[in-house]
């Protein structure tokens, strides 16, 4: 058996537990798989050293390079990130998609449908045929077909649908049926300032499901804000409105953990569940060492189901930890942080003379 078969195996089996953390066997596989990935991508080769805590490849080398452990012939699929230019675009290849299939259906399954096989699903995002390389979109497709128990897109040809989604709404309420709305920000907003009196009150059992930014495409709005104009439009209760977060750099996502924890009768701070084969952790912008304790930090995230690229991921937003969370608090402000910029250099070959 390959090497990487055997590695694909054992990510495989951190995955299917969600509900179960084994750290120490987690940071054993990110070790051996980054040794495995820096021997295969020369840019992440250029960082790695023998022992100790695995480098993390800063996302704006996505932006730069194609990063894979394969040639493009073997490419299954290709995600790029919403920029507005393709110079400006983050791209990610995989060889495959069962594990990011497998890393998707068991957090979502795990902290946005708990409670339920199959619902009405809702979805305020392009279907993957209109938007082939959106991760997002690829994911909210999958999701029709592994929870939905019908589905209704009202995102198309890059706009909202208003009277599709006003008319879909008030048939989930006739019927008493619990919707699950699905989407980005940015469409929450559009939907906001489209729809009219009187206000929904959506069925018990409904629950919101928001992520991305705005990237100029609506009014900004503050999380708190729009979590509290979702609940006043739609009649659910802030903790079922959750955000995810995603990178079309990774292959796993971090959902907000309000809605299982209410379902349990607990009242938790808000903050993002790490999946038990995900490592997420603060850093120091200048070091990219781990900050202590609640400290502010930049977001490192550590991602097995990442087998052919790199599953060591520095991103460029804040965060900190929570309880057994992590917080993101919004971007670095300025130019890159600077243990970022130099690892940039770094992985690109560039020397600073």
């Amino acid at each position: 058996m390959s090497v990487r078969r055997q590695l694909e195996r054992r990510i495989r089996a951190l995955i299917v537990d969600p509900g179960t953390r084994k750290d120490v066997t987690r940071d054993r596989l990110i070790e051996e798989i980054a040794v495995w990935q820096a021997a295969r991508i020369p840019e992440y080769g250029r960082l790695h050293r023998d022992g100790g805590w695995p480098p993390a490849l800063p996302t704006d080398v996505f932006r730069i390079r194609r990063i894979a452990s394969h040639p493009p012939e073997e490419d299954a699929r290709v995600f790029r990130s919403s920029g507005t230019t393709s110079s400006n675009q983050s791209t990610h290849v995989f060889r495959d998609l069962s594990l990011y299939d497998t890393a998707a259906r068991a957090a979502a399954k795990h902290m946005l449908f708990p409670d339920v096989e199959r619902m009405r699903l809702v979805l305020l995002a392009p279907h993957e045929d209109e938007a082939p390389d959106s991760s997002l979109s690829y994911m909210l497709t999958r999701f029709a077909e592994w929870f939905g128990s019908e589905h209704t897109w009202v995102w198309h040809e890059g706009a909202l649908d208003i009277d599709r989604l006003e008319a879909t709404l008030a048939q989930a309420v006739a019927g008493g049926q619990a919707v699950a709305l699905l989407g980005t920000s940015f469409a929450f907003v559009h939907a906001e300032d489209g729809l009219g009196e009187p206000r929904i009150a959506l069925p018990e059992g409904s629950r919101i499901m928001q992520t991305g930014g705005y990237k100029g495409r609506s009014r900004e709005v503050e999380p708190a804000e729009l979590r509290r104009t979702m609940s006043a439009r739609y009649g659910i209760r802030d903790p079922w409105i959750i955000a995810e977060y995603g990178m079309t750099e990774l292959s796993s996502q971090l959902y907000e953990t309000t809605l299982r924890d209410d379902l349990i009768g607990l009242s938790s701070p808000r903050r993002l569940w790490v999946p038990p084969w995900v490592r997420a952790t603060p850093v120091d912008p200048d070091t990219l060492e781990p900050v202590q304790g609640d400290a502010l930090g930049v977001l490192r995230i550590d991602d097995c189901a990442s087998l052919d690229s790199v599953c060591c991921i520095q991103t460029a937003d804040l965060a900190t930890r929570i309880e057994d969370g992590i917080v993101v608090q919004g971007r670095a402000p300025g130019a890159a942080p600077r243990g970022c910029s130099l690892a940039v250099d770094e992985a690109l070959g560039v020397s600073r003379s």
